[in-house]
């Protein structure tokens, strides 16, 4: 089957890989003229990086990144709420990574070239239009202003958030949803904190700070900590602007007090390079994906708040079914629809689950409730409830123990 992919980001160059080794004819469009490394730092949950353990780039991967040890939540005084083991230090057969996001789309990008050929993998070429009966014609244009025709089986829109093939389906959807709360984004080096290897969430809904380490320690005993640090603002304005410049004076003052003895956050902020603002959107789960030979997948299908680690994730298991139903038959209208009726209503219910918090309840649980710090957590709330909170979450995202293999 011939496949057309709009899309080399992380979920189109998986779908790439997996389709092609299943005997796929694979071609790949991206509109950026050149691909490179940029980003910060994103998380790979168990399940995803078994995708990528099947074409050989887990343990790459680790290398270039961080084995996630365990993922903890403190409240805003920097007390631990819960802390638990993640990947293998849980049991499972395969790592949690955190990961520069950059790093990731460029090994990725390496082993597509390596697997396809480099011809198949065209950059600067922007979807433009695209029709669908018997097969899928598509129209790309160029960094040069040249249209590029291509026909295939089917079109998969690995596209983003703001999706031609989304769009054209459904043109009256408007503008990303904006949550409230912004989103300052940066990478520092300095210090590894608690064992070098830990995710932290601190403070609650209204005020957050994410950090987590992104490569091994280094030789002078640095180590480059990925870092989101999270604010309500309510009156939104340039929202569209995805790559602008942040300063700390905007955000830092809420941060001054959080100095705790395991991380001094306004330290950590004074120590970024450069901070990237970004508002913290999603869109509404939609009712169909797929329209006969074409679908969506990743980002252009599903974008979620990120919460709990799925957005990348996501887009891995979407190239895994993908490539599941593909394989299961020959007719590629059924196979996109059966594609469909696996991923849409799992990756609905995480966006839903995302925009109450999904795991990070118990953050908010502690802040109602102790607002002020507490003696023991047990005394707040129970810990059989911090486990049901984990593991409910765990369920719905679909990488809960019993739901995969575990070593």
């Amino acid at each position: 089957m011939r496949v057309l992919i709009a899309g080399a980001g992380i979920g189109g160059l998986v779908t790439a890989i997996l389709l092609f080794r299943s005997g796929h004819d694979v071609e790949v469009f991206e509109s950026v003229p050149q691909i490179e490394p940029l980003g910060v730092g994103i998380n790979l949950l168990p399940h995803a990086v078994a995708v990528l353990d099947r074409l050989g780039l887990s343990d790459q991967l680790s290398a270039i990144g961080v084995p996630t040890s365990a993922l903890a939540y403190h409240n805003r005084h920097g007390q631990q709420i819960w802390r638990e083991p993640r990947g293998k230090a849980a049991g499972y057969a395969v790592p949690q990574i955190s990961i520069h996001r950059g790093r990731l789309q460029m090994a990725l990008l390496d082993a597509a070239r390596t697997v396809l050929g480099p011809e198949r993998i065209s950059t600067g070429r922007r979807l433009d239009s695209f029709s669908s009966d018997q097969g899928v014609s598509a129209t790309f244009i160029g960094a040069d202003g040249k249209t590029h025709a291509a026909a295939g089986d089917i079109l998969v829109a690995a596209d983003g958030i703001h999706s031609i093939v989304r769009r054209t389906f459904y043109p009256d959807e408007g503008l990303p949803l904006y949550s409230g709360r912004l989103l300052w984004r940066a990478t520092t080096r300095q210090a590894p904190f608690l064992d070098g290897s830990t995710m932290i969430m601190a403070g609650h809904r209204d005020q957050k700070l994410v950090a987590y380490p992104l490569e091994p320690v280094a030789a002078d005993g640095t180590q480059l900590i990925n870092w989101i640090a999270e604010l309500r603002r309510d009156n939104l304005q340039d929202r569209e602007s995805w790559n602008k410049l942040g300063q700390p004076h905007e955000f830092l003052p809420a941060f001054a007090r959080w100095q705790f003895d395991w991380l001094d956050v306004p330290a950590l902020i004074r120590g970024a390079e450069q901070i990237y603002v970004f508002p913290m959107v999603d869109r509404d789960p939609l009712p169909k994906w797929s329209f006969g030979r074409v679908t969506l997948m990743g980002d252009a299908a599903h974008p979620m708040y990120p919460i709990g680690s799925n957005g990348a994730s996501q887009a891995i298991l979407d190239a895994a079914a993908l490539d599941r139903a593909l394989s299961s038959g020959s007719d590629p209208v059924a196979a996109l629809a059966a594609y469909e009726a696996d991923r849409l209503p799992a990756t609905s219910a995480i966006v839903r689950a995302n925009r109450a918090d999904g795991p990070e309840q118990c953050m908010q649980l502690a802040q109602d409730r102790a607002p002020d710090g507490f003696d023991r957590i047990e005394d707040v709330i129970l810990r059989e409830d911090l486990e049901e909170i984990s593991m409910r979450y765990k369920k719905l995202a679909g990488f809960a123990p019993e739901q995969l293999l575990v070593a």
